[in-house]
């Protein structure tokens, strides 16, 4: 190990859960104040507090963040109990990843001066935690190395054409527990002959939005790839824990640059000339983002024709459907691969392989102003 990785046992490590989305696909149970990562999706536990129970043993409460919004703080805040109220940080309105991440990073940098940072989703579901919890130790011991960028990726397993996707190089490192790549590139949301014919090479993995780097170089790359976001964050980091910073946040907030970090930073930095700095670890962890209620479906069923439901319901030649009424009877006939979900005010009913449009309902309920739905 070299001299600059064995310092990494002297920086604290720290974990960001991104936890500002709407999850606009679970409507109706998902709304601007209640959004897909503070229900119970998956199981008993929200699952942000699942995604925090996971990374317990590596990060210690004091060491925990959470970056969502002003509409979200207050439930995210109370999700997270043994996390300090400070660390829940809240935009004004969304700006994307790039400066969701600049911002935390400049928290992180404000408390510690520097420090390992994990930027994590707080939405996803790993079946197998303690792999992951390896993997993730594998990441920071990588991260340590000032200037590097590491990506967790997930083994490609079918021709999906709704996540981006990195293409593995040769084989750099190996960290306890892990295997690190050089990343050729990134590439986004391909068409599906295309996914085809990456999944077939075997050197394509999903970007699962699972990041490693020092705070050092996070926002060193941030100073590099997008100038006037710096400069803008660094101007409010001088004023986190004063008076002051409410307000520099409500007006600097809304100027900065609306891009995700894997276009602004992750893709840029791999294209660079001289030694290669970006480096991604497969992570075989049954990974899943969960991303529509037919995902849930699929994570839940025992097999494809079982019919899912969270509350009571009978079935008469009815197969492969998912209900969401934990408190009403549902009676199924004749019905197959549907998804129904009750709640007080809206009733969702869609073909399992629709499930991916229910976002297109919220749009339209967007246009109609019906608030109350919302």
């Amino acid at each position: 190990m070299s001299a600059a990785r064995a310092k990494v046992h002297a920086l604290p490590a720290c974990a960001v859960l991104l936890a500002g989305g709407r999850g606009t696909r679970f409507w109706p149970r998902s709304r601007t104040r209640l959004p897909k990562q503070l229900l119970n999706i998956t199981g008993e536990d929200t699952m942000l507090r699942e995604t925090a129970a996971r990374l317990a043993p590596l990060f210690p409460p004091q060491n925990l963040w959470a970056v969502t919004n002003v509409e979200q703080a207050a439930a995210v805040r109370r999700q997270l109990p043994g996390v300090p109220a400070s660390h829940v940080i809240a935009e004004p309105l969304g700006r994307n990843t790039a400066a969701a991440i600049g911002l935390a990073a400049f928290h992180l940098a404000h408390q510690h001066g520097d420090a390992l940072m994990a930027v994590l989703p707080s939405d996803s579901y790993i079946a197998d935690g303690a792999q992951y919890r390896t993997l993730v130790r594998a990441a920071l011991e990588l991260a340590g190395t000032p200037g590097d960028l590491i990506v967790m990726g997930i083994p490609a397993t079918r021709a999906e054409t709704g996540y981006g996707y990195i293409e593995r190089g040769v084989m750099a490192f190996r960290p306890h527990g892990g295997t690190a790549y050089e990343v050729e590139r990134f590439t986004e949301k391909p068409k599906p002959a295309l996914a085809k014919k990456y999944v077939a090479s075997g050197r394509y993995l999903w970007n699962a939005g699972m990041f490693f780097w020092r705070v050092s170089t996070i926002l060193d790359n941030l100073e590099h790839y997008l100038p006037e976001t710096h400069d803008a964050l660094s101007k409010l980091a001088k004023m986190i824990g004063t008076s002051r910073y409410d307000a520099a946040l409500k007006r600097i907030y809304p100027r900065l640059e609306n891009i995700s970090v894997d276009y602004a930073i992750m893709e840029p930095a791999t294209r660079e000339s001289g030694p290669q700095r970006v480096f991604v670890i497969p992570a075989k962890v049954g990974w899943s983002d969960i991303g529509s209620w037919a995902a849930v479906y699929e994570l839940l069923a025992p097999k494809m024709d079982a019919n899912v439901s969270a509350g009571p319901y009978v079935a008469l030649d009815a197969s492969g459907n998912f209900f969401w009424s934990p408190s009403k009877l549902v009676a199924a006939v004749g019905v197959r691969d549907l998804v129904l979900v009750d709640t007080p005010d809206a009733i969702l009913l869609c073909p399992r392989d629709r499930a991916q449009d229910v976002g297109k309902i919220v749009k339209w309920i967007e246009e109609q102003k019906m608030r109350k739905l919302l």
